[in-house]
């Protein structure tokens, strides 16, 4: 006799679905051609029709905790054939997105990072904290002679404001959200049937995602898609750009407050080349991005909610800020260059302080759902 299972809808989370992307889960009439037709689907209980079922129903339980939500990689291939133009791909971006929120500590900021009423408010903290620093410690003007970024905002004050959110506010928030994640997705798929081990055991688990990673850096499964193969370019730009910024930013760590080295560095520093290449990676990404999807005309594939195109907005932010305050101080531009870099600082906190709730966090448990597919045996460790 087959398990029952009470059905218990929740028209507020549907809704909700509906408002972060997913307008148009309700024209699916479970023809399975999504399903068919994703190239990355596994045979074994097959994505994105089962989904769409359950966003449907608004069976919340059957959604968030669901590795197979986070296996998707939005390609749209689904959409695009959608007989109905349900488009099931912006469905499941908008499950994820609901996830991230679901997930998030502190859950108020989890709240209003997504919702574009607020986005004056995100900018504004960053904004308040840095004039409120930089008047207390007497930095709240241009500087005379020489343009030198360390004159106007010391280097002690930023790293005062960003080591501790990289090195506690991230972990922290995080690392409640992948605890959360984690036991989820493992108490699902005992549900679902879609694993035989009974336990989540962490020495395992780390070895599915080295076995994972292979994957996640070549991207390959975005190469996969048949109908938006334009956004593989683009997100490895952008993977990889913020890879070489980060190892550039542990390496200029370690210079200034190990090795007593102080910048400005030369422009032909093999480090500063790495720094500018990357800059100009993530530069180009985030305009393929942007291109991408305004130049799709396919009915059927939408141009995005606030929650993705707020991400691609700050990717370019970032680029041309970081880019400009580089270049406007080699030309001695002083009363452009100091705000230019302010901005840029103020870009680079909202990168930091809102990661766990913002698009961005996708690398994160999509990185994990896909290990745990191998730890789970459902896909092979290649």
């Amino acid at each position: 006799m087959a398990n029952s299972y009470w059905v218990e809808p929740d028209v507020k989370f549907v809704k909700q679905l509906m408002g972060l992307g997913g307008e148009t889960l309700k024209k699916c009439y479970q023809c399975a051609t999504c399903s068919v037709v994703c190239p990355i689907s596994p045979d074994e209980k097959p994505f994105p029709r089962k989904e769409m079922i359950a966003a449907q129903w608004g069976l919340k339980d059957k959604l968030v905790g669901n590795m197979d939500v986070w296996l998707c990689h939005h390609c749209n291939d689904c959409s695009t054939y959608c007989p109905r133009g349900a488009r099931p791909g912006d469905v499941l971006n908008a499950v994820r997105a609901y996830s991230i929120q679901e997930y998030a500590w502190p859950k108020w900021l989890g709240k209003i990072v997504p919702d574009g009423r607020f986005w004056w408010l995100l900018l504004a903290i960053p904004v308040a904290i840095f004039l409120f620093v930089l008047g207390v410690t007497g930095h709240l003007h241009i500087p005379e002679g020489e343009i030198e970024f360390a004159h106007f905002f010391p280097t002690l004050l930023v790293d005062l404001i960003f080591v501790p959110l990289a090195m506690v506010w991230i972990p922290l928030t995080f690392g409640i959200g992948i605890y959360r994640f984690m036991t989820d997705i493992h108490k699902n798929a005992l549900a679902e049937g879609k694993t035989k081990r009974k336990d989540l055991n962490i020495p395992d688990f780390l070895k599915s995602i080295a076995c994972a990673l292979p994957t996640i850096l070549s991207h390959n499964k975005f190469s996969q898609c048949s109908e938006n193969k334009g956004r593989y370019l683009s997100h490895i730009l952008v993977f990889f750009s913020f890879l070489g910024l980060f190892v550039v930013t542990n390496i200029f760590f370690v210079a200034l407050y190990i090795l007593q080295i102080p910048g400005p560095y030369s422009m032909v520093n093999p480090v500063k080349i790495l720094a500018n290449v990357s800059g100009i990676a993530l530069l180009v990404g985030a305009i393929l991005m942007i291109s991408n999807r305004l130049k799709d005309t396919d009915a059927n594939v939408s141009k995005g909610s606030y929650f993705d195109w707020s991400l691609i907005i700050l990717v370019l932010g970032l680029a041309v800020t970081g880019l400009l305050s580089q270049y406007i101080r080699l030309a001695n531009v002083a009363v452009i260059a100091y705000p230019m870099y302010f901005a840029h600082l103020v870009l680079v906190f909202c990168l930091f302080t809102y990661l766990p709730f913002s698009k961005l966090a996708h690398m994160v448990y999509r990185t994990l759902a896909m290990a745990y597919s191998r730890y789970s045996e459902r896909e092979p460790c290649e």
